[in-house]
């Protein structure tokens, strides 16, 4: 019998596999949803790419899958842009709980709990990173784009049918409208795993998009090549990005970014002169999609040459640099010194050349520092 995701990854041999294969259930749970209750799998449970999923009871997933389709209870942080629901809250918060059972004398580094006044400080001791809903402006936005376009397919041969395209497979139902789920925003669940002060693995789940993202740390050896995962196929990042980790120059580069909480008048000035800059140095393009953890996977599976920022968090950066890394990647600070996890700003690209480029384009908008908040 084939194995499901789960099983292909607790295969691996690593002196942290427990925990790396916690993430991967966590995540998944917490991030799939489903668009119609008539398709829904039973109560508990889930299918990725055709394998049951476990739930255990009041665990994310109903949550997530909930909330999509609800007006959702938003408030703000550290500016009007840096939004928050009750989902990201209850998100957190079962994740914490499924991993402190687990793993009671671990430490964790969260968004919602950094936002209460916990302390972000990274230890030797083995310490969980966590962002329960990145892209949380998507996810507020997701009400007015999670609809159906209901019509009905004629055939030249047949009677009318009717299909529903839910999941990347094909349904054809007589008699009923068919549907297209919308996958648009992007949003995502994140979760790094330090030791050392050093980043074990990271795993990202793309939940509109059902694209499962992991890493290994240096030295952890896996039986499956890590990388993005949807249903139905495994993808190596290493393979997939091979010609776009050779690019060296900006004139042919398209580079992501994301803005950042502050809105500020000197601040928005600085960032758009730093899209101003890399124009002009002839990248073919700048874009924004976000989810500064969806941008940096979109890196590493090739789909794009470079991102930057300033203002990420490193619950934001954690998963997506080991993710990086073994793809081939190079992550570091945009001063061109190698990466601070907790200092707000990075540089990733596919080369050293390219993101050495960026690096030297930039003009340093401040943020300050996650350990000393």
């Amino acid at each position: 019998m084939k194995p499901n995701l789960e099983d292909q990854a607790a295969s691996a041999e690593g002196p942290w596999e427990e925990c790396f294969e916690l993430a991967v259930q966590l995540a998944l749970r917490a991030g799939q949803c489903w668009p119609e209750a008539a398709l829904a799998p039973p109560a508990g449970s889930s299918f990725v790419g055709g394998f049951r999923l476990t739930c255990p009871p009041g665990l994310s997933l109903q949550i997530i899958r909930k909330a999509l389709s609800e007006e959702k209870q938003v408030s703000t942080k550290t500016s009007a842009a840096d939004l928050v629901t009750e989902t990201d809250h209850l998100v957190e918060d079962l994740i914490i709980s499924e991993m402190q059972k687990r793993f009671p004398s671990h430490r964790f580094i969260a968004e919602e709990a950094a936002a209460a006044g916990a302390k972000c400080v990274l230890t030797p001791s083995p310490t969980w990173i966590i962002d329960p809903i990145d892209g949380t402006c998507n996810f507020v936005h997701r009400k007015a784009l999670l609809c159906l376009d209901v019509a009905t397919l004629r055939s030249h041969t047949q009677a009318p049918k009717c299909c529903v395209l839910v999941r990347k497979r094909q349904r054809v139902l007589e008699g009923k409208p068919f549907c297209f789920l919308r996958r648009f925003p992007t949003v995502a669940v994140s979760i790094g795993f330090a030791v050392n002060q050093e980043l074990e693995f990271g795993v990202i789940y793309h939940c509109t998009e059902e694209r499962l993202y992991t890493g290994r740390g240096a030295g952890a050896p896996s039986a499956m090549a890590s990388g993005c995962r949807s249903p139905g196929r495994q993808v190596g990042l290493t393979r997939r990005v091979s010609v776009h980790f050779g690019l060296r120059h900006l004139s042919k580069a398209l580079v992501l970014t994301e803005i950042g909480p502050k809105r500020d008048p000197a601040t928005l000035k600085l960032f758009l002169s730093n899209m101003e800059r890399l124009l002009h140095a002839k990248a073919h393009g700048v874009r924004v999609i976000g989810s500064s953890t969806l941008a940096l996977c979109l890196l590493a599976s090739g789909a794009a040459d470079a991102y930057y920022q300033f203002g990420l968090h490193c619950w934001d950066l954690a998963a997506a640099t080991v993710i990086i890394r073994e793809a081939g990647g190079i992550v570091m600070d945009t001063s061109g010194g190698p990466l601070d996890l907790m200092s707000c700003r990075v540089v990733a690209a596919g080369t050293r050349e390219m993101a050495t480029l960026i690096a030297q384009a930039l003009q340093t908008i401040h943020y300050g520092r996650d350990d000393e908040k």
